[in-house]
């Protein structure tokens, strides 16, 4: 008999934490049975004074290029620093430079605060396409570039530039930090390395290393590892993310076509059965 619906019941480990109630209701819709288990949150920095430096130089001119990676990032900078420039301000003073957005979250929050995007690095929006983006539109050599990082710093983004010429300027704004209430991943964790888990999705490169963590720490990596190999079928984003995974010796099983959650979804319900593992 042909399943019903696409997951057809089956259980989906969900790792991502702030769209995770948007990703669980697309799990719901295929007919599958989403595990909300968030493996990482967003912490601003406590201390600014790197996003404090970055918008003297802005507002001073002593930027030529300025590459936004995350929409998180975006509206982090802007609420952190709207005392020294306000919302309508940002464009103005945006207007001066050539703005990189690296993908359709940052360019997002940048068109929210009617701030004009120069270049949009294609899909799959990682630090390559940037790089090619450069490359073929937009030489840097002796350029100032600003980069607004993600929650840990993309040396191969940073030190591309620096071989092309361009004097870089790094700018944190957040980091990547365990939940603090790690009770629901512990329970995903321990479900998946029981067996009772069919399918796992990822949306981010650092919930893997979080993923493999509080396993280790909670003695079910050996297992965890076992069930990931022979009965998960493991669903990525998108190729960093996989890229991740393999790094930690897990496979991935499949990778939709674009790196969005809808486009995730919707490739693991129509694949997973063909993968053969559970």
């Amino acid at each position: 008999m042909s399943p019903t619906t696409p997951f057809d019941g089956a259980s989906v480990a969900i790792f991502e934490a702030r769209m995770a109630g948007s990703l669980a209701e697309m799990v719901a819709r295929q007919g599958g049975v989403p595990l909300s288990a968030p493996a990482l949150r967003e912490v601003p920095l406590a201390d600014d004074s790197e996003a404090r430096s970055f918008v003297d130089g802005l507002l001073a001119g002593r930027f030529d290029v300025v590459i936004f990676e995350t929409g998180v990032g975006v509206r982090y900078l802007v609420e952190s620093q709207k005392e020294r420039i306000p919302h309508q301000v940002w464009p103005q003073a945006l207007a001066k430079v050539k703005v990189v957005a690296r993908g359709p979250k940052p360019a997002s929050a940048l068109r929210s605060l009617a701030v004009s995007i120069d270049f949009l690095v294609p899909e799959p929006n990682t630090w390559r396409e940037t790089l090619a983006l450069i490359d073929d539109r937009l030489p840097v050599a002796g350029l100032r570039v600003a980069v607004q990082e993600y929650g840990q710093p993309v040396p191969e983004l940073t030190s591309g530039l620096e071989e092309r010429g361009a004097l870089v300027t790094r700018v944190p704004i957040y980091r990547w930090a365990l939940p603090e209430d790690l009770a629901p991943l512990v329970s995903a964790l321990t479900a998946i390395a029981e067996r009772e888990v069919d399918i796992a999705l990822f949306t981010a490169a650092q919930q893997v290393d979080h993923v493999i963590q509080i396993a280790a720490s909670n003695g079910l990596e050996d297992r965890l590892r076992a069930a990931f190999a022979d009965r998960v079928v493991v669903g990525s984003i998108g190729p960093t993310t996989s890229a991740a995974l393999r790094s930690r010796g897990l496979a991935v099983d499949i990778e939709p076509a674009h790196p969005k959650s809808g486009h995730l979804v919707a490739a693991v319900a129509a694949g997973w059965r063909s993968v053969g593992k559970t």
